[in-house]
């Protein structure tokens, strides 16, 4: 027996440890079971029975690649990977096991979708391939990408729980916490996440100290009426802008990447951008101060200018305003009430059951500012007939509720307490406003419905408070809030093993003699005017894993350019007994000269004659035609 790393359970060695498939399966065993160390063990074990590394050692490097991932060794797992896909580069799973690889190495994003989209483009009918990709636009914000792929996706996998939250987060118009990166970059997100930060605090600070600044001068001009002093003492104030810029720049490291950094994450650019707009209002504040030396109050400030009260009040209050317009603007991004249906298609998932619940908390947050604009309409001329507009929201809640999944959304609501309440106080601020109009037309008193007004705006401004205090309970805990930052994507690839662990197809001893000795060999490939058959002379070479090496003619080369999957046609050269069909990739070798075909399926048929009665009375119940190997997800079918 060979231990593991861990020295907890030994590997058992298999009934035939000269065989390094059964060393593979072997490792696949212990992945399935989330032993990467095993895992890795007898990976090692499959490569070093396997001197000839293209007699399916590319498997041995796949299931080594993949337990290094796991183990958390990114560089090695992303070596094993490039040596299968040297081994056998018609595999589309050795492409997409190098895809996943690169998609955990900073600045090889590019390098990781081309991955995935050439193993996407080998296996069409593989979900596997275009999760990847959907995973990949999805980290890019690439949306609508990402949502096409993941429906390719689900449409060759009925279930796939990672797939249908994805695109529930595709459909939300979903973005990563750190949005400002780029991942085609070829800079480590760490370095972005420093100037992105550097570049935060830099106007956070700037904005608290003109407010507390102005907060004093307010302050003293108005308590005392020393105009000038507290002028003089507010302009004292911006060296230590300057100060505070100069400090904040020097940990600016990425110069270059900063206006990319705020086009791809716009609030990042509406914080920076807040600060110089804060100091100009600042510096005009303190210069319109009043010169009266007699004790002034707000009002006659206000009156003294209108623009100058909404220039303080922006200094004053800029990260409220700023707070103000972000929830309401995240709320109306994306189809949540499709990607609520998304996530509760994925069953047993509990990743779709935290993005639910915070998706709930964005349909409340429409729901809200829907509210507050009738709200608003109510108080015009002629508003009230607008107040009847409120009961369109607990319809529309309804609705939402029955286009996600009913059961699950109930339970979802029922175990958030918070969510609760805020549902109830939409309902009651939907019947409330709806009084303001129903009192006029009943013959009220108007001071009913201004009374019913005021009950709505109060269970508006309640619900407000139940929000806050959800997020600051969130917050002091380290739980996921109701906002969209907390909303996460799915790393699970499906139940089971991934499909990147699939055993390849071996092609059996009966096939391999006929493709070393036949003359009578055909290729099939797709041409632009039609599919096209070549008769090629002979097998210029057949691995001992089964990949074919074909000397072909130039127009099948480029065929198999443009579209490589191709079909290979033998018949027995021996007694003529049967003829077979491998179904596989074709990559150009550049450096040999030769056609190289990873099968990827092999059917076997019986020729009529003699023969096959004699064949059929040895063998009774075979069928004439059979299938020698097939790789399908989520099955492991070695042929051979």
């Amino acid at each position: 027996m060979v231990s593991d790393s861990g020295g907890r359970d030994p590997v058992p060695v298999p009934p035939d440890s000269g065989d390094p498939r059964r060393w593979c399966a072997a490792a696949a065993a212990w992945l399935e079971r989330d032993r990467p160390e095993a895992a890795l063990e007898a990976a090692r074990q499959a490569m070093d029975r396997d001197p000839r590394a293209d007699s399916g050692g590319e498997w041995g490097y796949r299931l080594a690649s993949l337990a290094f991932e796991r183990l958390g060794r990114d560089a090695e797992a992303v070596a094993a990977a490039e040596e299968a896909v040297r081994l056998a580069p018609g595999s589309w799973t050795a492409r997409l096991r190098l895809g996943t690889a690169l998609r955990r190495v900073p600045g090889r994003w590019r390098e990781s979708f081309a991955q995935a989209a050439r193993a996407a483009r080998y296996a069409p009918a593989e979900p596997g391939p275009h999760l990847l990709v959907g995973d990949l636009a999805l980290l890019r914000g690439e949306h609508r990408r990402a949502e096409a792929a993941y429906r390719t996706a689900l449409g060759l996998s009925e279930v796939h729980p990672a797939a249908e939250v994805n695109l529930g987060l595709a459909l939300l118009r979903w973005r990563r916490p750190r949005g400002h990166h780029d991942p085609a970059w070829p800079i480590d997100p760490r370095e972005t996440a420093r100037t992105g930060r550097a570049l935060e605090v830099w106007s956070r600070q700037i904005r608290l100290l003109l407010a507390a600044a102005l907060a004093a001068v307010i302050l003293v001009a108005f308590g005392t009426g020393l105009t000038d002093e507290a002028r003089i003492g507010g302009a004292a104030v911006l060296p230590a802008v300057l100060a505070i810029t100069f400090r904040q720049a020097r940990r600016v490291g990425l110069w270059p990447y900063v206006p990319r950094m705020l086009l791809r994450d716009p609030w990042l650019g509406v914080s920076v951008a807040a600060a110089p707009i804060t100091v100009a209002a600042y510096v005009a504040v303190i210069a319109a101060l009043p010169r009266d030396p007699l004790p002034l109050t707000f009002g006659a400030a206000v009156s003294h200018g209108g623009g100058w009260a909404v220039l303080a009040g922006l200094v004053l209050f800029n990260g409220v305003l700023l707070i103000a317009l972000r929830v309401p603007v995240e709320a109306w991004r994306g189809r949540p009430v499709m990607a609520l249906a998304r996530f509760a298609a994925a069953r047993q998932d509990g990743t779709a059951e935290r993005n639910m619940s915070v998706t709930l908390w964005q349909v409340v947050g429409r729901a809200w500012s829907a509210q507050a604009v009738v709200a608003v309409a109510a108080r015009l001329p002629g508003g009230p007939g607008w107040a009847l507009a409120a009961l369109a929201v607990p319809l529309a809640l309804a609705w939402a509720r029955l286009r996600g999944g009913p059961a699950r959304l109930d339970r979802a609501v029922a175990a958030d307490r918070w969510l609760t309440s805020a549902l109830a106080l939409l309902a009651g601020t939907s019947a409330t406003l709806a009084g303001v109009a129903a009192v006029p037309l009943l013959g009220g008193a108007s001071a009913l419905g201004e009374g019913a007004w005021w009950a709505g705006v109060a269970l508006l401004a309640a619900l407000v408070a139940v929000f806050a205090a959800r997020s600051a309970r969130a917050w002091w805990l380290g739980a996921p809030g109701p906002w969209r930052s907390s909303l996460v994507m799915s790393d699970s690839r499906g139940h089971g093993l991934p499909g990147d662990v699939q055993p390849p197809v071996r092609l059996g001893a009966e096939l391999r003699r006929a493709f070393t000795y036949s003359r009578a060999v055909v290729l099939a490939y797709a041409d632009p005017e039609g599919p096209r058959a070549m008769a090629v002379g002979a097998i210029s070479s057949v691995g001992p894993g089964g990949e074919l090496r074909l000397v072909v003619a130039d127009e099948a080369w480029k065929a198999a350019e443009r579209e490589p999957r191709v079909a290979v046609f033998v018949a027995d050269p021996l007694d003529r007994r049967f003829w077979a069909e491998v179904r596989g990739i074709a990559v150009g070798d550049g450096e040999t000269g030769l056609l190289r075909i990873t099968p990827q399926r092999v059917v076997v048929a019986e020729h009529p004659g003699p023969h096959r009665g004699r064949r059929q009375g040895r063998h009774r119940g075979r069928s004439p035609v059979r299938e020698q190997g097939r790789l399908r997800s989520g099955r492991m079918n070695p042929a051979g």
